[in-house]
């Protein structure tokens, strides 16, 4: 969502021909994907975090434009509300990429920090905050970019009434608004995996399948307004607050924008490109003067521009990326993770979850059938909603019936073949051991970011009014994030 654009109002036409020019991509992208050489390379890994930026009193604090306009970084990105930044790193290769971005990671918050304290602000990667008030929201804090305004408004359009948020929980959640601005609260660890063309399907597959297990392990964001909802509410909070689709029941059969997905993928990365084109209107019509089949007949690797920016207005969990640097490639981009709690956390739950498609994608085509579509989507959302309590249906490779199995259980049985699955793209024994160590303390303490916030919530909330527990609570994990230390050896004291 970083590329910049000039408009904010687009007429009938403007619509028309960016929606050619999409099939035209795919056209270009069919002849690119049925190139044999296409996109091959060794692995690569990279990532984008969001992060807050908060007041003395944990407060959210709409600065992002001043730190933006200050370090003049060309890995920083503004997101959608003021009080967010999403910082970009280099792509790592070889045997020790989780350290790099690890490294990467804990430089870009030291600079951030740097930044944000010449504003009275500070940093915080955390999934959502709980400070967060209704009046940190609304039109106000909608950063002040026409793609940001675009994005908004084409949204509100297309649904032509206020918004209806609606999460179940320890403190239900019921409300009515009238613009996008709730989606900023949400921020995110995203990933990216480069993988060869021809071995796309069983990833998105395997990584499709085992989404659920790393949600619940890295688990950050269980409060919204005070409320204390899912384990990972950023889940239902994010498709809610931007689901265009009101409630008849032609509207209904639309699918929403952010989504898990419409069924295992049969062939390539194409079908997925594909939907996204017919199953979603565009919102921001924005077109070049590139003819890309034009660039494919004279062997060159166009940039496809219009596909890419209409799919980054698609939300998918786990995305297929086009990226025509490095002679072109595709990436998968797992978008589930939460940002937070630390560096290490992060790296670590990225790494399993890269052990676990690698390892489990040899037995992925003998498991689907095992495993109805809507039975993996439905472990997703129970993971958002459960964390690392779920219990959800699991094929299992030795068994042919599915089981209802805890996911702690599930994840402790995978360790090993995640393991197997990073060494077998050759990551080094020790960055192996050094991250899945982190995964499996995690599993027995079974505290991750939201079991440690909602611990320490249940115990301030028994002192003090609602407003200072999560004021407290905020200063706590800030204190605790700043230490480095993984979020299972951080103190519950209060």
């Amino acid at each position: 969502m970083g590329t910049a654009i000039d408009s904010t109002e687009f007429t009938d036409e403007d619509f028309r021909v960016f929606t050619q020019k999409l099939r035209d991509n795919l056209f270009a992208l069919r002849k690119l994907l049925n190139n044999p050489d296409f996109g091959s390379g060794p692995p690569s890994f990279g990532a984008e975090l969001e992060v807050y930026i908060i007041d003395k009193n944990a407060n959210p604090l709409a600065i992002n434009t001043k730190i933006f306009d200050q370090l003049n970084d060309p890995q920083l990105a503004l997101e959608l509300v003021q009080f967010n930044l999403e910082y970009n790193f280099k792509p790592a290769i070889g045997d020790s990429p989780f350290s790099n971005i690890k490294a990467q990671i804990d430089a870009a918050l030291e600079k951030l920090q740097q930044s944000a304290h010449k504003f009275g602000g500070r940093i915080l990667p955390i999934g959502i905050i709980p400070t967060l008030k209704k009046e940190h929201l609304g039109p106000k804090v909608i950063t002040d970019q026409p793609r940001y305004h675009a994005l908004a408004n084409g949204i509100r359009k297309l649904r032509g009434c206020d918004f209806e948020i609606d999460i179940d929980g320890q403190d239900p959640l019921s409300m009515t608004w009238a613009d996008v601005t709730p989606e900023g609260a949400n921020t995110s660890f995203q990933f990216h995996y480069r993988v060869p063309p021809k071995e796309f399907a069983d990833s998105f597959n395997a990584a499709q399948l085992v989404s659920p297990l790393i949600l619940a392990l890295g688990a950050n964001s269980p409060t919204f307004l005070g409320h204390r909802l899912w384990q990972e509410t950023r889940i239902a909070l994010f498709k809610q607050s931007i689901d265009y689709r009101i409630t008849d029941l032609v509207s209904t059969r639309i699918p929403p924008r952010v989504n898990f997905g419409h069924g295992w993928l049969r062939k390539d990365a194409y079908d997925l490109f594909a939907e996204g084109v017919f199953l979603y209107p565009p919102l921001l019509p924005v077109i070049n003067n590139e003819q890309p089949s034009h660039c494919v007949n004279n062997g060159d690797v166009p940039s496809l521009h219009e596909l890419v920016l209409h799919q980054s207005s698609i939300w998918s969990w786990n995305r297929p990326v086009y990226d025509h640097n490095d002679g072109g490639h595709l990436r998968l981009e797992l978008r589930a993770l939460p940002a937070g709690p630390t560096s290490l956390d992060m790296v670590s739950n990225a790494a399993l979850f890269i052990g676990l498609i690698e390892g489990i994608k040899p037995y992925i085509n003998q498991l689907l059938p095992g495993i109805p579509f809507n039975y993996a989507k439905h472990n997703f959302y129970r993971a958002a909603q459960d964390g690392l309590s779920t219990i959800i249906s699991w094929p299992g490779l030795a068994e042919s019936e599915l089981q209802e199995r805890p996911i702690v259980e599930i994840l402790e049985e995978l360790l090993p073949l995640a393991a197997d699955g990073l060494e077998r793209i050759g990551i080094a024994k020790n960055e192996i051991q050094t991250y899945l160590d982190i995964a499996r303390a995690t599993l027995e303490s079974q505290m991750n970011g939201a079991t440690w916030q909602l611990k320490v919530f249940g115990d301030l909330i028994k002192k003090h009014s609602k407003e200072e527990t999560l004021r407290v609570l905020t200063e706590r994990y800030y204190e605790e994030q700043c230490s480095g230390k993984p979020v299972h050896e951080w103190s519950t004291r209060c």
